[in-house]
């Protein structure tokens, strides 16, 4: 049994681009090609999609991807480690959930908010060994004195720069521009402008600054996480796809 690349794509809410540039790069071949040209993928192709998506979820990029599935590692006994992460993630995020309740049973009730049911579950060290993974453990120790060393202000002020990149991107891909146009490459500037202000990163500290922005790019698309930040109101990753083609043209023209 098989499933076209149409229903795949559907199903693992992605596109059929992605897929096929997965196959292109050797990532995910389909296990046959019909004779209209439609790549069809089996149990296997499926099994090797799934860990796909959930490196994905972890931060890492196509070529750490590659990497890891070439290990030869039981396909089994390589998802049961992804079955531990993904069950420390679902604790974490029904800690959140009932802290969330408990302040609104606290707000509307009356009753006395504790700082130690409010912020359970929080915490942006959560990242600490994704980012380490990805960038290296100085890059985390940058980033994280950074982050702890900025005032309330200082905070309130980089998240706001951030929306308000997010909702220009948003917009600009819903008004249907190019990602060659002026005003998605101006949006492109900003955004690199805005990266290389964060420490512990390549952009910031002299590295590969192309290969980072274009990856960040790709990265926007595959992980849901970050491809929210670029949703627009017809659903999809097409708004991330529009952030993530902007910034490949930037960065091969500038980088």
């Amino acid at each position: 049994m098989d499933w076209s690349i149409q229903e795949i794509a559907r199903l693992a809410g992605t596109t059929s681009r992605t897929l096929r540039h997965y196959g292109d790069i050797g990532l995910l071949a389909p296990s046959r090609i019909a004779s209209n040209g439609y790549r069809h993928y089996d149990e296997a192709a499926l099994v090797r999609l799934q860990r796909i998506l959930l490196l994905r979820e972890l931060g890492l990029g196509l070529p750490q991807i590659a990497e890891v599935l070439d290990r030869g590692t039981a396909e089994a006994s390589a998802l049961q480690t992804h079955l531990g992460w993904l069950r420390q993630e679902q604790q974490r995020l029904a800690r959140q959930i009932a802290s969330v309740e408990t302040t609104i049973t606290a707000l509307t009730e009356g009753g006395t908010l504790m700082a130690e049911n409010m912020l359970d579950g929080f915490d942006h060290t959560r990242y600490k060994d994704e980012v380490e993974q990805r960038w290296g453990r100085q890059a985390y120790a940058d980033g994280d004195r950074w982050w702890r060393g900025m005032s309330e202000a200082d905070r309130g002020d980089w998240k706001q720069r951030a929306a308000d990149l997010g909702r220009d991107w948003i917009a600009a891909a819903e008004s249907g521009a190019d990602p060659a146009s002026d005003q998605a490459q101006q949006l492109a500037g900003r955004h690199v402008a805005w990266l290389t202000g964060i420490p512990g990163t390549p952009a910031a500290d002299g590295g590969d600054v192309r290969a980072y922005v274009i990856g960040l790019g790709e990265m926007y698309v595959a992980d849901p996480r970050f491809g929210a930040n670029y949703a627009t109101t017809e659903g999809g990753t097409a708004g991330a796809e529009f952030v993530r083609d902007a910034l490949r043209i930037y960065a091969e023209a500038n980088l």
